[in-house]
């Protein structure tokens, strides 16, 4: 079971990173004022979220989905952690939402709004950890 955790950190790493810098890519994405720049940043942020955070957020899901199951932890810690990764899945599909409307020519945001939403996934990754490491419940 410890291969499977530590691909589940890794997967989870991978995923993060991806949830830190496709808002980073928003923000300058909203800046750009070339078709250029546009462009190169559609495609950026297209495969980053295909390429690299869909698949590692499914692998995350699955791995931590089989130590649950594997290790039968239960708990409250373990509840709100599961709470805080939907709610993390339900942010990876709205920044999916986000990118099919700069992909569409159809942002409606400033990038003031995609430095603020950069910071959500920070958050929710101290609380996870916090539940994990320390169990407070």
């Amino acid at each position: 079971m410890l291969w499977i955790k530590s691909f589940h950190i890794v997967f989870m790493v991978a995923w993060f990173a991806g949830l830190f810098y496709l808002p980073r890519l928003f923000v300058y994405h909203a800046l750009a004022d070339d078709t250029v720049s546009r462009d190169q940043f559609k495609v950026m942020e297209r495969k980053l979220y295909r390429g690299i955070m869909h698949p590692t957020m499914v692998l995350t899901v699955a791995t931590g989905t089989w130590m649950w199951l594997g290790y039968g932890m239960t708990g409250l810690w373990l509840h709100t952690k599961v709470a805080l990764v939907a709610l993390l899945v339900g942010y990876h599909f709205w920044l999916g939402h986000l990118l099919r409307d700069f992909a569409n020519d159809r942002n409606s945001h400033t990038h003031v709004f995609y430095r603020w939403i950069n910071e959500l996934p920070l958050v929710v990754l101290l609380a996870i950890v916090i539940l994990v490491v320390v169990k407070p419940f």
